[in-house]
């Protein structure tokens, strides 16, 4: 929806392309009143993803309202918006959250330099950069293709696997469209694996046979979703009974789960809320043993040495014994195949403990991030062989 312009050399306001979503309300000069609509059939809405133009020079002053009735409302204080005028590097735009102003305000200041500015809640991850993810990984050596399946809209299930080990790793990222720092995380995973000068990789594709589904969620990836697919479903709730009308994605990735088994998963998210990198294991499954847990706090601490992007002190309640979520892929894993399986939250904010003024969490950490996984993966690996 495109509201009336007032005043004289009104910026304009789009979002008809590859994972676009806002509401214009009004515009006035270099003022904008918006909103973000929610998720097809869902009541889920926090991702925004916008251009501006006719703002070289001048002081945006953008208004997105209606906050505190989004998906998650504590995600917006402290939070500054990404923003970029070459969609290449994503930096951050002043941002002020006021609780109490028409419902919830989120105001975002920023003066371009160039006619066009591009404004999203973390840098996009388009289905085009996904597909030359997929098309560079596919062509490197030693690496087989999987199409795992198809979503509601029709788009591929992308899967590429490679390395000659018996354990059996499986990274998935991206169920979630919104968080697209998991995708950026997943190329990083997918260029350090897939260098044949990297030790880490040369020592991991020795020790074990990678299943990398980059993007789960294509669906609500190109459609400008937070939080779910075409059907308005979180996939993330699926895993316990997947159905081929509501949730073809886990049903396809689980499947070639089933066909591999799985020693090792992780899945890759973000949170809005919390301003760490973290993760949350499978404590409250039915068939939890102290020696599987170890396992996990062990990859924990080893992460947590490797690099200071990681902590162990923010995160979220660990649920007590019986009371596991079987519905959610990590503790579906942990239970089903006996896997060490984590999930993986970077922040959409910055990281208070190694804080970025210019980019805050951005995708050259998620990157980063993912080859100090790898790295860590190939400890945890050894010391399991001592």
């Amino acid at each position: 929806m495109i509201a009336p312009e007032t005043g004289s050399a009104s910026i304009r306001i789009d979002a008809q392309f590859d994972s676009g979503n806002i509401e214009v309300l009004e515009i006035d000069s270099a003022s904008a009143c918006l909103a973000i609509p929610a998720d097809h059939k869902s009541e889920f809405r926090q991702w925004f993803h916008f251009r501006v133009t006719g703002a070289a020079g001048r002081e945006l002053v953008l208004r997105i309202v209606g906050l505190e009735t989004s998906a998650y409302p504590q995600g917006w204080p402290g939070y500054n918006a990404c923003v970029s005028e070459d969609r290449d590097f994503w930096g951050r735009a002043d941002s002020f959250y006021d609780r109490n102003a028409d419902g919830g305000t989120l105001t975002i200041r920023y003066t371009p330099m160039s006619d066009i500015a591009w404004f999203a809640y973390f840098a996009p991850y388009s289905m085009e950069r996904h597909h030359d993810l997929v098309s560079e990984a596919a062509a490197s050596e030693g690496v087989t293709y999987r199409h795992l399946g198809h979503t509601l809209d029709g788009q591929p299930i992308d899967c590429l696997e490679m390395g000659e080990g018996e354990t059996q790793v499986w990274l998935y990222a991206r169920q979630h469209p919104g968080e697209s720092m998991a995708e950026w995380w997943a190329e990083g995973a997918l260029e350090c694996l897939t260098d044949p000068a990297d030790p880490v990789a040369r020592a991991l594709r020795q020790k074990c046979r990678f299943h990398v589904v980059p993007n789960m969620n294509p669906d609500g990836s190109r459609r400008g979703h937070l939080r779910t697919n075409a059907a308005g479903v979180n996939l993330n709730r699926e895993w316990h009974e997947p159905s081929p009308d509501k949730s073809p994605e886990v049903l396809a990735v689980r499947n070639a789960m089933d066909e591999t088994g799985v020693d090792f998963a992780m899945d890759v998210h973000g949170d809005e809320a919390i301003a760490a990198v973290f993760l949350a294991g499978f404590e409250g499954i039915p068939s939890w043993t102290d020696t599987l847990g170890d396992k996990y706090y062990r990859f924990q601490r080893i992460l947590a040495r490797r690099t200071p992007d990681f902590q162990t002190a923010k995160g979220y309640a660990v649920s007590k014994p019986g009371t596991a979520n079987l519905s959610m892929s990590t503790n579906q894993l942990a239970e089903r195949f006996g896997a060490c399986a984590m999930t993986l939250e970077m922040p959409f904010k910055d990281n208070d403990d190694l804080p970025d003024a210019a980019q805050g969490w951005s995708p050259e950490r998620c990157k980063l991030l993912a080859r100090d996984c790898l790295a860590s993966l190939l400890e945890w690996l050894d010391e399991e062989a001592e």
